[in-house]
Order: structure tokens, then C-alpha cells, then sequence
């Protein structure tokens, strides 16, 4: 969908005048307009900024005139930041100047497009799943910060959908919701089983089981705005304590439940500065595809902002060891 269909403008917040925030659909995701960010981020901007995401799980900020170092700067005032040194030490390169900031393009180090056949290309299917991201990891990701540095040219694809995980819990049968609190679930994530799932013939030879996988609960209290959420991700395997039929069958429901249009918005990216920041602990997302994909380069470049509440270690060990693809 695009923010062009969705809700009319609504008013600015007192202390932000200069702002304008557009709500895309029925109080899930805002975008929001007119906050030029070159200088930085001021404290009275980063607090809109975290009110924002808190109430609307996702929010695209257009234009900022973010670089480098103003993006990381932001991200650092929302938490501690992920790196990407398990990925560099699984063998893969890092094209960019930061390892804080993680390479989600079809960029490689020489400037060329990824292959989509290659490794690189076969394991970047993995994004087009809902997900969520890190859930893998013992300490799972909080904010995500994602800025558009260089974009494909206007209908070549290469959008982002997000999915509101809160209004698909209140939105489940009584039945249904009275089970998940009633069996307490707990979820074990894979990023190798993610992978296989988009790319099976590839990763054809990897078993998910042989590898550490992430214990979160499936059920979950989301501590920012006190509503309930379902914790979904296409990186859960399976469910704690079901055979591996029921696992499938209760996943299957629940994700094709939080996957309905009513629970999903579409955000178009419209020129390089673009920022999108989401709370991957009440939304999934994934990414859309397109033609650009062989034939136009996509740079986009994420600050992860580890997880600060109370289950942000899941029922996990307490390390800093992290799952990079082998």
C-alpha cells in the first residue's frame, strides 16, 4: 500500500510544529515529515522519534539527511547497539566503514549487483519472510533503524511490509487467545531455518537442529506500550513441547493470522535519506521484491538496537556469542 492511499494528515504534537505525522492504518505505523536531521538529533527529536515507534510499532521518517555517523549517533540513543562481527567472521566482508551498521543491499564490495544465485543472493530470500530481527541470538534485537543511501528508480520494487504482531493478538479468537496463555509456549528460532525455508535447495544440505537456536516465548508481554503481542518470526522452528505436526499446524495459523492485509502496511521508500525505525518486538517485517533486484542497486544500511526489557534475553544464556551464516 502505498502512504499516498492511507489516512489523511493529522495534526502536528505541540512541541514538534514544524513536523507532520500521517497515521498509515488504524493506528499501526506513521509517517512522518518536515524533521531535516543533518545536524544531528536533538534529544527533544529523538523523544518524538521514541514515542512515535512506541505507539505506531513502525514509523518512516522522510528525508532526514541522516549519514553514517548521524545514523549511528541516533540508533545510540535508543540502546546499545548489534554488530555485524559474527557475520565477518563467518566469512563474509563487510563493504561498509561501521560494523555497526549491517549491509541489507544487493550491493557488493565492488560496487556491482549481487548475483541473485550466489551465496549472498540465495541467503538474502531469507528477508522476503515475515521476521523479526536477531530472535536467533540469545539477546534478541529491539529497535531496528534502517536509511536508504541509494534507491532503484520509482516502480522497480524494493519496498518494505510490516506486520503489527499487537493488534493480531487482540485480534485471535477467545479460544485461541486462552490456549497461548494457558500453555505458555515457548519458540525456538533458527536463522539457518529461515533461510532453508526461502532457499530450500540450497541450503538443502543444512540441519537447523545441529546449530544454537534462540528461546523466546511465543506469547508475550510488550512492556513499552502494556499490551499483550504474539513474539512471530519465519525464524521460529518449532514450539517447545508439540510434535513437530502440531508446531507446524499452530505456526501456520498464527502467521497467516498476523499476516492478514488488515494487520500489514506497505512502506514505499522515496529517495535516499528515507528512515524507517521499528520495534521488532510487537511487528514483523520483510522485504518486497521486485525487477530492480538483477538489474538496479538497492544500498540500504540498518542500525540494530539490542533489546533493553525484561525479555530481551528470552530464556537464553547469557552470552555474547551470535549466529552469522556459515
Amino acid at each position: 500500500m502505498s502512504p499516498a492511499a492511507v489516512a489523511p494528515l493529522v495534526s502536528s504534537p505541540p512541541h514538534a510544529a514544524e513536523t507532520r505525522f500521517r497515521v498509515l492504518k488504524d493506528g499501526f505505523g506513521v509517517e512522518i515529515t518536515g524533521l531535516d536531521l543533518t545536524a544531528g538529533v536533538t534529544e527533544k527529536n529523538f523523544r518524538l522519534l521514541q514515542d512515535a515507534v512506541t505507539k505506531y510499532g513502525v514509523i518512516v521518517v522522510r528525508r532526514t539527511n541522516l549519514n553514517d555517523e548521524t545514523h549511528i549517533a541516533l540508533a545510540r540513543m535508543f540502546g546499545e547497539l548489534d554488530d555485524v562481527k559474527p557475520y565477518i567472521q563467518a566469512g563474509r566482508r563487510n563493504r561498509l566503514k561501521y560494523d555497526e551498521l549491517f549491509d541489507v543491499s544487493n550491493v557488493e564490495e565492488d560496487g556491482s549487483i549481487v548475483d541473485p544465485e550466489s551465496p549472498r543472493g540465495q541467503a538474502n530470500k531469507g528477508n522476503s519472510l515475515f521476521h523479526v530481527d536477531s530472535s536467533f541470538n540469545p539477546r534478541r534485537a529491539g529497535y531496528s533503524l534502517l536509511l536508504a543511501h541509494e534507491l532503484p528508480p520509482p516502480g522497480n520494487g524494493g519496498g518494505t511490509a510490516f506486520a503489527d504482531t499487537r493488534q493480531a493478538y487482540e485480534g485471535l479468537d477467545q479460544e485461541t487467545k486462552d490456549r497461548l496463555h494457558n500453555s505458555d509456549y515457548i519458540a525456538a528460532h533458527s536463522i539457518l531455518h529461515s533461510r532453508k525455508l526461502a532457499a530450500p535447495e540450497f541450503f538443502a544440505y543444512i540441519n537447523p537442529e545441529d546449530h544454537p537456536m534462540g528461546r523466546h516465548k511465543l506469547l508475550q508481554y510488550h512492556e513499552k506500550s502494556g499490551r499483550m503481542n504474539l513474539y512471530l518470526a519465519a525464524h521460529i522452528h518449532h514450539i517447545e513441547g508439540l510434535t513437530e505436526d502440531e508446531s507446524k499446524a499452530l505456526l501456520d495459523r498464527l502467521l497467516e493470522h498476523a499476516t492478514q492485509d488488515r494487520y500489514v502496511v506497505e512502506i514505499e521508500w522515496h529517495s535516499p535519506g528515507d528512515l524507517v525505525i521499528w520495534d521488532n518486538t510487537c511487528t514483523m517485517h520483510r522485504a518486497l521484491g521486485g525487477p530492480y533486484q538483477a538489474r538496479y542497486r538497492r544500498d540500504m544500511r540498518r542500525a540494530t538496537v539490542h533489546d533493553s526489557s525484561a525479555q530481551a534475553w528470552g530464556l537464553n544464556e547469557r552470552t555474547d556469542v551470535r549466529q552469522g551464516l556459515p
